[in-house]
């Protein structure tokens, strides 16, 4: 049996859990030695390329050799072996013929990027894992006829991701004893997240107003796409992603939508 009918069998067993965390913002290994570069396509015949590099701070799998691999993916109680790895979100680049495409970074353990490295098993049983995950995350479908490029190590610039300081398995093993769905949920944290500080002026200062000026601070945020903002005709919902901040607030005044904009400043950290 074939490594990518293995995985697929172990695929069949438990679900790829795939969070970024709420906590620590992380850069990839940007040295081109431990990276490396997949292409392949969506099912809209879109190009979609895949940096895979590394971070200390992704935990490292269970160390196991290929026989051990080998007898997991044929065994009925396959996720006892499971690989952490965080995957970004999708950066827009242009690939060597000039057109557009999408890339994605994700990390994994310098240890385990290693071992793929060194023996193809594991790194086909990343790969087929990879891109199912990405097919979870983002909801679409990726081919399996991918390409490890030669001579391309990353596409774009690798991008800062958020990772938990105490990290769930990526990958969660199903209870077969409680259920016969193939959907694994992973229970949630009751972290509360935090308000962000903000001001909201209205002018004029008197009576009621003919416009509002709200002002967020968001120290914490690095990038605007990080950000979510509803307005409604008297109500104003703003998160941060991942968990950073959260602000439900209700105004005693009708909110114009239509009117309405906002604007990220990255060098104040301010909305």
């Amino acid at each position: 049996m074939s490594i990518p009918d293995l995985v697929q069998i172990y695929l069949s067993l438990i679900r790829p859990v795939l969070e970024y965390g709420h906590v620590l913002l992380v850069g990839c290994n940007e040295e081109l030695s431990t990276s490396f570069c997949v292409k392949t396509k969506a099912d809209n015949e879109q190009k979609v390329f895949i940096n895979v590099c590394t971070a200390e701070e992704v935990p490292e799998p269970r160390d196991i050799n290929e026989e051990e691999l080998r007898e997991i993916l044929e065994s009925e109680d396959a996720g006892k072996y499971r690989v952490s790895m965080s995957i970004g979100e999708p950066h827009t680049e242009v690939d060597k013929g000039g057109k557009g495409c999408t890339a994605y970074d994700v990390i994994v353990n310098p240890n385990f990027y290693n071992k793929m490295q060194k023996q193809d098993i594991f790194k086909a049983f990343f790969l087929v894992v990879c891109l199912e995950g990405l097919e979870q995350k983002y909801q679409m479908l990726l081919s399996r006829n991918y390409t490890i490029l030669k001579n391309r190590r990353c596409l774009g610039a690798l991008q800062e991701q958020f990772l938990r300081t105490k990290s769930k398995p990526f990958i969660h093993e199903m209870d077969r004893d409680k259920s016969s769905s193939l959907i694994s949920e992973v229970e949630s944290t009751e972290t509360r997240i935090p308000e962000p500080e903000y001001t909201i002026i209205k002018e004029p200062a008197d009576g009621y107003p003919e416009f509002l000026v709200a002002e967020f601070k968001l120290p914490a945020v690095r990038s605007v796409k990080f950000l979510t903002l509803d307005v409604g005709e008297d109500r104003i919902v703003l998160g941060a992603r991942p968990d950073l901040y959260h602000l439900d607030i209700f105004l005693p005044y009708n909110i114009n939508q239509e009117e309405s904009g906002a604007q990220f400043n990255q060098k104040t950290r301010t909305w």
